[in-house]
């Protein structure tokens, strides 16, 4: 057969072949949420994009079926601006294929059509682009290495992105693959719970906040409270996506709000008082002495700056930020009640957000410690999560004592099909009791406490200041000159629509400043003027 009947065969196995050629559907695309929607379908011109696919042209030649090399290298190069000595050259490198030129211009596209040179040809290739640059890069990830999503939303959704290889058939004009007639080989689409104009708001502010007190990063997350959709998650420095191989430090690709621990200091405090609170060991009039710091055998906790507050009720605790009172509180908690409202609060597991990467803390260091650490976590110190973990665990104070799940797609679309996400919401994690008494505690931080420059005249907010001390890396301690300020609230605060995070890390500011409660004030004010939320009282003439 393979000698006799070569030739029969050889004509057979071609004739099989003719026709036939390999694809891949293009990859998925990724949109903001406030992306517009007429009757049901899609309408891509007024979507606004995070990652769509792009025609990318260029300009190839076959040498072998040019008659006059340096007579087409001539009219290609007055197309496409290059010189002819330098075509002519690539022509003599392989006379069956060669790439001229990449990336060509709408005007170059069409020179090259009209000039009509034998054996020069126009190919092109789907790339994935990102239209809005750098913004949300960390959230976004992208797509690249070995043809794979990496990072973020690329990263976690590659499987549904990704497009799938099959055979197409020119002949009937028919796809064919896994066996199956007429699939649609098109990777999924992604619909982001992120809106466009609150992401570019809070990636501002972080801009301004690095101008202005030159922050070395910083995240603000906000969320819809009562359902877990992440409105924004912005990051501070970013990097453009579409330039990504270009970036030398390989940590700017690291989603700071999902993949980086820290100790949150005094924004921790309010669980310690629901911790109180749901043992019955405290009541909104309980009282206690402070005299400045509290000695735990051979250590002493103080208060900053060593302020002394005298006799406090609960609500003082969190309006002046003290640390001898959350020591009070602790002491009132066994240790593995502590440890267990950790797991309830969701401290110890990752939140399991839909990005790629997410890391978590055990706090396995806590776990058995000494009266000392348990003291110090009391007030957020020596204790760590991510800045994720934390807006979903004060989601219970902001949603009656309800924790929700944070969630970054809304809704994936594949052709005519279409998954909406559902909220996850954990039931109970607090009574709706603690959660109204550590709602009003907060409520008081903002209107008469250290938050008070958080205030919007006409609304109630809730929140609370923090700043915390930055550990070494490789030994224990903290550093002298560099600490992390946060503000975590919500509003308006009787019935929350918004939960916001602004996180700065090492401003350039006093330890005793709130660098972060003007860029919460900002934020909130700008999305209680962007939904047109009305006020809770009328202001006074």
């Amino acid at each position: 057969m393979q000698v006799v009947a070569h030739k029969f065969y050889q004509a057979a196995a071609l004739g099989q072949q003719v026709g036939f050629k390999e694809v891949k559907g293009d990859r998925g695309e990724i949109f903001f949420s406030n992306s517009k929607e007429t009757q049901g379908s899609i309408s891509r011109g007024d979507k606004k994009g995070l990652a769509v696919n792009k025609d990318v042209f260029f300009v190839v030649a076959v040498p072998k079926k040019i008659k006059d090399n340096e007579a087409a290298a001539l009219s290609l190069a007055n197309s496409i601006g290059v010189l002819p000595a330098t075509i002519t050259a690539k022509f003599e490198q392989n006379n069956s294929y060669v790439i001229i030129k990449k990336d060509l211009s709408q005007e170059e596209i069409e020179d090259i059509k009209n000039a009509d040179i034998e054996g020069v040809y126009l190919e092109k290739e789907t790339r994935v682009f990102y239209p809005q640059a750098s913004m949300a890069s960390q959230v976004v990830g992208f797509f690249g290495g070995a043809s794979t999503g990496q990072y973020g939303l690329e990263g976690y959704y590659e499987t549904l992105l990704a497009g799938k290889e099959g055979i197409y058939e020119d002949r009937r004009g028919l796809a064919i693959i896994n066996s199956e007639k007429n699939f649609d080989l098109n990777g999924s689409d992604l619909y982001l719970t992120l809106d466009y104009n609150i992401q570019f708001q809070a990636e501002a502010l972080l801009a301004e906040a690095h101008k202005n007190i030159n922050i070395q990063s910083g995240q603000v997350i906000v969320v819809k409270p009562d359902s877990g959709r992440i409105l924004a998650m912005a990051n501070f420095p970013s990097f453009n996506l579409n330039n990504y191989s270009k970036e030398t430090d390989l940590g700017i690709f690291q989603n700071s709000a999902v993949q980086k621990l820290f100790e949150p200091g005094s924004v921790f405090k309010p669980f310690t008082m629901a911790m109180a609170f749901e043992e019955h060991k405290i009541t909104p009039d309980t009282t206690f002495v402070d005299t400045g710091s509290v000695t735990i055998g051979p250590d002493t906790v103080s208060n900053f700056n060593h302020e002394k507050y005298g006799t406090q009720t609960m609500t003082g605790i969190l309006e002046k930020s003290i640390n001898t009172g959350a020591v009070f509180l602790s002491s009132l908690i066994p240790h593995d009640t502590f440890t267990g409202y950790l797991e309830k609060l969701g401290f110890n597991k990752k939140t399991g957000v839909d990005l790629q990467g997410e890391v978590a803390s055990r706090n396995e260091l806590l776990k058995g410690g000494s009266n000392f650490g348990f003291a110090t976590a009391s007030f957020g110190q020596g204790i760590e999560m991510t800045p994720i973990q934390l807006v979903r665990a004060f989601s219970v104070f902001a949603n009656g004592g309800n924790m929700v799940k944070p969630y970054m797609v809304e809704k994936i679309v594949h052709g005519t099909d279409q998954e909406v996400m559902r909220p996850e919401i954990s039931s109970g994690v607090i009574s709706k009791q603690t959660a109204a008494e550590v709602n009003k505690m907060l409520i008081n931080v903002v209107e008469r406490g250290f938050g008070d420059g958080a205030k919007i005249h006409g609304y109630y907010l809730a929140g609370k200041t923090g700043t915390a001390q930055v550990p070494y890396e490789n030994k224990k301690g903290y550093y002298a000159d560099k600490t992390i300020q946060s503000f975590i609230g919500y509003g308006p605060a009787l019935a929350p629509q918004f939960l916001i995070l602004v996180k700065l890390d090492d401003p350039k500011v006093p330890k005793s400043a709130l660098s972060a409660v003007p860029i919460f004030k900002k934020l909130a004010q700008y999305i209680i003027n962007y939904w047109q939320i009305p006020p809770d009282y009328q202001i006074a003439p």
